[in-house]
C-alpha cells in the first residue's frame, strides 16, 4: 500500500526585491497535521517534489493556537492562520502564498509593521500609570463587558485588511482592525480619557470616512469580531465629534 502523502505548492520569494517563484513539495502524511507541521517537515528536509535540493521555506508562528496572528497567510486562496488549518480538511495540493497587502520579507513572511504603527496613531491603550496605588478600577455592567471582550479578541493578524478593497500598499487607509480598536478603547471608562484624540486620528486621511462598506472584513475575521458594527459606531462618534469641534470655534 502506497504511503499517504501531502502535496504543497508554495509561492516563494528570497527577499523583498527578488521576483517570486513557485516550488512544490510532497511530504509524508501524519495524524492531525496542520500547515505549520508541513512547513516544519519541509524545513527538516528541504527537497522539492521533483527531488531538487532547495532552501527551507520561511514563515512565522508563535502561539500555535490561533491567538498571536503571526502565521497568517493565504491558503488555497483564502487568508487564514496556518496553525488552525488542518491538512485533512484542505484540498490538495495545498497552495500557500504570503498576504498581498503587506510587503514580503521572505517567502511567507510579510512586514505587518503598518498595523502596529496605526495602533500607535490612535493611541490604542488605556492611559493610566501607577494603578497599583489607585484602588480598584471602574466596574462594568455585564452587557458592556461582553462587548469589550468581543472587541478585545483582535490578534492583529491582518485578515480583515487582506480582504479589504480599500486597504492597499500605497494608501493610508487604516482599516477595520484599527477602527474597531478605537471603539474598544473609547468604550473603556478609563480609556475614554483619550477619546477625542483617537477620533481626531480617524477623522482625517486614511480614517473611517474612507471605508467603502464592502463588509468583507467581518466575513474574514477568524475571531468573529463585529467589525462592521464597530465601523458604524466609530462613524457615529466621529460625526458627533465634528459637531462638537465646530461649536467650539
Amino acid at each position: 500500500m502506497a504511503e499517504k502523502t501531502v502535496r504543497l505548492k508554495i509561492k516563494r520569494q528570497l527577499n523583498a526585491e527578488s521576483s517570486p517563484f513557485w516550488e512544490e513539495f510532497e511530504i509524508p502524511h501524519g495524524p492531525s497535521m496542520n500547515v505549520i507541521s508541513c512547513l516544519v517537515a519541509i524545513q527538516e528536509h528541504p527537497v522539492t517534489r521533483s527531488g531538487k535540493k532547495t532552501t527551507a521555506v520561511a514563515w512565522e508562528c508563535s502561539c500555535l493556537e490561533e491567538v498571536c496572528g503571526a502565521c497568517t497567510m493565504i491558503i488555497n486562496g483564502m487568508v487564514r492562520q496556518a496553525c488552525s488549518a488542518l491538512v485533512d480538511n484542505i484540498d490538495q495540493p495545498i497552495v500557500l502564498e504570503p498576504m498581498t497587502k503587506f510587503p514580503v520579507v521572505r517567502d511567507l513572511v510579510v512586514d505587518r509593521q503598518r498595523m502596529f504603527d496605526n495602533l500607535k496613531k490612535v493611541q490604542a491603550w488605556v492611559p493610566v500609570d501607577g494603578s497599583f496605588d489607585m484602588g480598584p478600577g471602574p466596574k462594568l455592567e455585564e452587557s458592556e463587558r461582553a462587548v469589550h471582550y468581543e472587541l478585545s479578541k483582535c490578534m492583529t493578524c491582518g485578515c480583515c485588511l487582506e480582504v479589504c478593497p480599500q486597504f492597499e500598499k500605497g494608501n493610508d487607509f487604516m482599516g477595520a482592525q484599527i477602527i474597531s480598536q478605537v471603539r474598544l478603547f473609547n468604550f473603556h471608562p478609563t480609556g475614554a480619557a483619550l477619546k477625542e484624540d483617537r477620533l481626531h486620528s480617524v477623522m482625517g486621511k486614511g480614517g473611517v470616512a474612507e471605508c467603502g462598506n464592502a463588509q468583507n472584513c467581518v466575513e474574514a475575521c477568524p475571531k468573529e469580531i463585529p467589525l462592521t458594527t464597530s465601523i458604524a459606531e466609530v462613524g457615529r462618534q466621529v460625526t458627533l465629534q465634528v459637531m462638537k469641534d465646530w461649536f467650539r470655534k
